[in-house]
């Protein structure tokens, strides 16, 4: 008996430091674990001049219509498209809503979001070799200002709707080479045209432009000219 409980008395001895020490190594570890999740929570998303913000816009049926008809990065459905522009250190989207003009990068954000009150827009950008490209394209787009928003979705004709007033700045600063490419517009979804559309250009008394080249935010984000950084839904790079 007395020599069993000497052995456990040297083990004891022998396993207390041992133990000391892994519960140290364990603490260690899980203040490094909570600094890393506090990090990756807090960490703000910088945005810079020229990003492309795509947004998922619930405002009208109009809307419903395009993401109907268009196809947008990893099947998501996108309605707008705005550029970020710094202005006197204030964030801004340059955009064509009604109209060209500038709106705060906040009412921006807020202007559409999801069930869990985040904004349904992600954000491009351009690759680095193109980003030489976006000091001028800026200055076009200020340029326009003021400008009609174009109903019609008809390009060259003095007027601009979302994606065609980011397909013009490049444009003109790719010295009038086409940077996003326009292709065929359509109305149709599953070879029908929507109804919405049909209304639409009814009350403007317009032929449905079926097959004129046109663009649309869905198409921009396909590009390979940008890549896709952020998604302000759920805070993902």
């Amino acid at each position: 008996m007395l020599i069993f409980l000497e052995a456990v008395l040297k083990c004891s001895i022998i396993k207390l430091p041992f133990l000391r020490k892994l519960s140290n190594i364990f603490s260690f570890l899980i203040i490094i674990l909570t600094t890393t999740i506090s990090c990756i929570k807090t960490e703000k998303f910088n945005i810079q001049n020229g990003d492309l913000l795509f947004q998922d816009l619930d405002s009208s049926p109009l809307c419903e219509g395009i993401e109907k008809v268009t196809i947008g990065f990893s099947d998501m459905k996108f309605s707008h498209i705005g550029i970020y522009t710094n202005i006197n250190n204030e964030d801004y989207v340059l955009e064509a809503f009604d109209g060209v003009d500038t709106v705060k990068l906040d009412e921006f954000l807020n202007r559409s979001l999801n069930k869990k009150k985040q904004p349904k827009v992600v954000v491009g950008r351009l690759q680095k070799k193109y980003q030489n490209l976006i000091p001028n394209s800026l200055k076009h787009g200020m340029s326009l200002i003021n400008l009609e928003y174009d109903e019609e979705f008809k390009i060259d004709n003095g007027k601009y709707y979302c994606s065609e007033l980011i397909y013009e700045m490049f444009l003109i600063s790719n010295n009038n080479e086409e940077f996003f490419e326009l292709q065929p517009m359509t109305y149709k979804f599953k070879g029908q045209t929507l109804d919405v559309w049909k209304d639409y250009f009814e009350k403007l008394n317009k032929i449905i432009p079926e097959n004129e080249p046109g663009i649309n935010p869905g198409g921009i984000s396909l590009s390979k000219k940008i890549k896709i950084i952020y998604n302000y839904q759920d805070n993902t790079y």
